[in-house]
């Protein structure tokens, strides 16, 4: 089990199955699983392509996120890699010496997300035109790895932080941050002389390569007027630092080129939130019960607690499993993560028709928010007349420390969003 603490929190049937289920869904956001089937044989097996990687002198690995170090390991196990860098979260204790190990800061950048960037940009320069290059991100790599452009990193880190609290989509977010920077929208590749292939596990609702990783390694379908309309949208304008809105003015009348509109590499998704769905699915089914998904879910955890609820049939042995990212906006002080909240408006809605109706919420990644859990798990009949208290301050992972029902499962070393379900026995 995934779930460290599956037996605790398993304290009637329906919770046993849920977190049976749960369980099926994260184990299949292991990049394993996916990198197996590609690399063969000492080729990399792809859509409409295969790569002899013996026909390099050298091959070199660039993995950025919070699966680079399953995703290197699993790649160094099946086939002949001479070297490269890993770029990490700052709290995953890992250690390879054959690659270059730099621990980063997220969800915020740090000085050491500088340094990665430097020493990635120096060892593309070192390599020759008859090596390869293999890029392996995941979630996580925007904050990770920053070169900020005409700002400092104080004024990337409060701009971030800004954007996180507002309720601001991924998308929404990673689209300011490529117009801050000299790397991201395709913008690292300008230092690469070599081939290469980027080798992507999505952690961004619709998948769009462009938004994954803010890009770093395809390109960038977004403008500096369209970074301006959000930082508008979400009345940041007068909040961010002044040298934010300066640098996009610029950008916007042409005095700073625009992001790569054009990709210079081959990059390919391997895995996506819907692996973890189908595999729950299975579950689910495996289980006696009737299925049904709804994925790419995002937008506040207001309305989409309600918005799950209602697609909920109530039948007996009946059950919804969902994935995608939500947001929420940060008004509190208190200590709580997405899907713990999610769980919640969820529970609090299906409270009213029914009474034992079951529902779970986690992040692919094993950390929800500011927290040290996955998310956690609720039943409708504990009605509590203290959620809207806790729900008002932020403060979730306080509310389930309390009355129980936080799920742990510790970093899991992948990262493909987040997953849940409802379900009635």
């Amino acid at each position: 089990m995934i779930i460290r603490n599956f037996q605790p929190v398993s304290t009637n049937s329906a919770k046993k199955d849920a977190l049976s289920i749960i369980d099926a869904g994260i184990g299949a956001a292991d990049p394993r699983l996916y990198l197996k089937k590609i690399i063969v044989n000492d080729h990399l097996v792809l859509p409409g392509r295969k790569i002899d990687l013996a026909k390099y002198d050298r091959v070199f690995i660039i993995a950025i996120g919070k699966a680079s170090y399953v995703m290197t390991s699993t790649v160094d196990s099946l086939t002949r890699i001479d070297g490269g860098i890993l770029v990490v979260p700052n709290k995953i204790g890992v250690t390879n010496k054959k690659f270059k190990i730099i621990k980063a800061g997220h969800p915020l950048p740090n000085k050491n997300s500088l340094v990665a960037a430097k020493t990635i940009i120096q060892f593309l320069g070192k390599i020759d035109s008859s090596d390869m290059v293999i890029f392996l991100i995941s979630g996580g790599s925007s904050s990770l790895v920053a070169m900020p452009d005409g700002i400092t990193l104080e004024e990337k880190q409060t701009t971030t932080d800004l954007l996180l609290k507002c309720g601001a989509s991924i998308r929404e977010i990673n689209c300011i941050r490529k117009h801050l920077s000299k790397i991201k929208g395709g913008k690292m590749l300008e230092y690469l002389r070599s081939n290469a292939v980027s080798l992507v596990m999505s952690d961004v609702v619709g998948n769009d390569l462009s938004s994954i990783a803010s890009g770093m390694t395809y390109y960038d379908k977004t403008t500096f007027t369209d970074a301006y309309k959000i930082l508008k949208k979400y009345r940041l304008e007068k909040l961010v630092p002044k040298s934010i809105l300066q640098h996009l003015s610029l950008g916007m009348k042409g005095k700073i080129p625009e992001t790569p509109k054009k990709a210079k590499i081959k990059n390919h998704i391997i895995a996506t939130n819907k692996d973890c769905l189908d595999a729950m699915k299975l579950r689910a089914k495996d289980l006696g019960y009737s299925a049904k998904m709804l994925d790419c879910l995002s937008g506040n955890v207001q309305d989409l607690g309600p918005k799950i609820s209602k697609t909920f049939s109530g039948k007996k042995m009946n059950c919804i499993i969902f994935g995608g990212e939500s947001t929420v906006v940060v008004t509190g002080k208190g200590k709580g993560g997405r899907n713990q909240e999610l769980v919640l408006y969820t529970a609090s809605d299906l409270s009213k028709k029914y009474n034992d109706v079951t529902v779970a919420s986690v992040g692919t990644d094993g950390i929800d928010g500011v927290t040290d859990c996955a998310g956690a798990i609720w039943q409708s009949d504990q009605k509590l007349d203290t959620i809207k208290q806790y729900l008002d301050k932020n403060n979730s992972y306080n509310f389930f420390k309390k009355y129980g029902g936080l799920i742990f499962t510790g970093r899991t070393g992948t990262n493909l969003m987040d997953i849940g379900l409802v379900l009635r026995k």
